[in-house]
């Protein structure tokens, strides 16, 4: 637990300073349809829950390195699960925030009317390529056993591809074009 602390106290106070000192106008959505408020929700659910898989993702890869380096300092391999149970959260926190991902995007093709003229379509491209780089990461682990490093890996790259998706675009649209 408190390895998450460890890695989360720094991430919080990044976004903190960014949403202090960025100086995005505001303008909030006067109607808003019940499909669209579910694919927002289910959206930030799977952005939530795949963050926790990317971050677990990072500290078993700390884990298998001690383990492999047999460091004389291991804060890692003592303090931690067996590396079975941490490979098993891992791949169903995945599952979940691909099951989550999946909603979202179906919602999204069936609410969002025109992806070129709200500024997307990169948005949504971008979320697509995560979501087969997720759902390949699990058809690889159940059908080819894959786990250990490269799925930590994998699950890195996914999760950066959706972030640049969701962050990059905001950022684009709220903080570069004003």
């Amino acid at each position: 637990m408190l390895s998450f602390v460890v890695l989360a106290t720094p991430l919080a106070i990044i976004g903190l300073c960014l949403g202090y000192f960025g100086d995005a106008p505001y303008q909030p959505i006067a109607i808003i349809s019940g499909g669209m408020t579910a694919h927002i929700l289910l959206s930030i659910a799977a952005y939530c829950v795949l963050l926790m898989a990317t971050v677990q993702a990072v500290i078993l890869k700390f884990q298998i390195r001690e383990l492999k380096h047999r460091t004389s300092h291991r804060l890692w391999v003592n303090k931690l699960p067996p590396l079975q149970s941490m490979e098993s959260l891992l791949f169903d926190m995945i599952v979940l925030g691909f099951g989550l991902l999946t909603l979202a995007l179906g919602m999204g093709f069936v609410y969002v009317h025109d992806l070129l003229a709200q500024h997307i379509a990169h948005k949504t491209v971008l979320s697509v390529v995560s979501w087969l780089v997720y759902g390949g990461l699990i058809i690889g682990h159940w059908r080819a056993g894959l786990r250990g490093k490269r799925a930590a890996n994998l699950t890195i790259i996914a999760f950066v591809l959706l972030a640049v998706g969701f962050l990059g675009s905001k950022f684009v649209l709220e903080i570069i074009l004003t």
